[in-house]
């Protein structure tokens, strides 16, 4: 008998995680105290159901079978029965705390309640229950039905027995896990702070300008998307959310300080492509400004991120948040990096990524360009 699987949340998130469970043969409650959002979530999962009928994935029965395992419902209560419950709801610790301590009045005992927040304190979610050996992060990347990653990520509280039937069942749907400490963004949303934070320190020193670091990136480095180009399609006003999230989570560290420039733009209503404007304008008729493509300032421009990239990985592994094999499939699986930042440090040698990051220190003097201990004592 299969587990019955909780959603608190018809976004987009949440939404994806039931599709998810469905498809992997769990009958799953949705739960979402909003009307509109329940039907748009029914009509969204028949979109996406229709496509893959369409792609041949799945046959007409298929679709039909995943589509009645989904109950959509308005009330908590609806989860007395279930086995694991993943609430994919606001970004507010005090809305989390009242959800999950009226969780625990209505679920058995064994029940695992998991967030899949993606830069709260999985320990400061749990504090409210009576059984905190019960909570866990598990913390999908978006759109859920498509990206291969999820962060399991263990409270100070967590048994082990939690996070054992936790990372089995996420495995059993066919997703590449990796476990993580709960510290501020986890594996991924902290490893890849350089990629937009040191692209906008080089245009606000004047040294390229968007379109120019977007194509170094790209060239250079085969990202599929520069990283102006990859913040206007997250959003700024939620990608700054996040950087300034993780800046104060982390006691004001310079090496994860948010940019005036970016703030700016969030101030202004320039969100990116859902507001038809961010650091590119994206309204009809206007055209996107060409890069400078010189190739000496973009080898540079793609040096600096990616040596900032390296050290943020290696301080990942040197703060013991997660394995070395965990760190590089989390930015390939996650974000779609083209190598594990680790792999690409032995690639490109230790020596030539200690040196470069030496160099800014030397020359900025800031925190933000220190090298990571590890990375000092493995080029000895």
């Amino acid at each position: 008998m299969k587990e019955i699987i909780g959603v608190l949340g018809a976004g987009t998130m949440g939404a994806g995680i039931a599709q998810v469970a469905a498809q992997s043969g769990h009958e799953v409650i949705l739960v979402d105290l909003n009307a509109t959002q329940l039907e748009k979530a029914k009509s969204n999962l028949d979109k996406a159901l229709t496509k893959l009928v369409e792609k041949g994935k799945i046959d007409a029965t298929e679709k039909e079978a995943i589509e009645g395992k989904i109950r959509y419902a308005s009330e908590i209560s609806e989860f007395s029965f279930c086995n694991l419950i993943i609430e994919a709801i606001v970004e507010d610790l005090g809305v989390k705390h009242k959800v999950f301590a009226s969780l625990e009045e209505i679920v058995s005992e064994d029940c695992i309640l998991a967030s899949n927040t993606s830069s709260l304190s999985i320990a400061s979610i749990g504090s409210v229950l009576k059984n905190a050996n019960r909570v866990i992060g598990i913390h999908f990347f978006n759109p859920a039905p498509l990206m291969p990653l999820v962060e399991i990520i263990p409270a100070v509280q967590t048994s082990e027995e939690t996070l054992s039937k936790a990372v089995d069942l996420i495995k059993s749907w066919k997703k590449t896990v990796v476990v993580c400490k709960d510290t501020p963004g986890f594996i991924v949303n902290r490893v890849a702070r350089p990629f937009y934070g040191e692209a906008l320190r080089i245009y606000e020193e004047g040294i390229a300008d968007f379109a120019t670091i977007d194509w170094a990136m790209t060239h250079f480095g085969g990202f599929k998307m520069g990283p102006f180009t990859l913040m206007d399609y997250i959003g700024n006003d939620v990608n700054y959310a996040v950087t300034e999230s993780v800046f104060q989570a982390f006691y004001y560290d310079p090496r994860f300080k948010p940019s005036f420039t970016q703030k700016r733009h969030r101030e202004a209503g320039y969100f990116g492509r859902k507001t038809g404007r961010g650091y590119y304008n994206y309204a009809e008729g206007t055209t996107l400004p060409l890069p400078t493509e010189n190739e000496e300032l973009g080898k540079q421009i793609f040096n600096r991120i990616l040596v900032m990239l390296i050290n943020e990985a290696f301080d990942a592994v040197f703060m013991q948040v997660a394995s070395r094999e965990d760190v590089d499939l989390a930015m390939t699986k996650g974000v779609n990096y083209p190598k594990g930042l680790l792999a690409w440090a032995d690639e490109i040698g230790l020596k030539n990524v200690l040196a470069q990051l030496q160099a800014l220190f030397d020359e900025y003097g800031e925190d933000r360009y220190r090298p990571n201990p590890l990375l000092k004592r493995m080029v000895g």
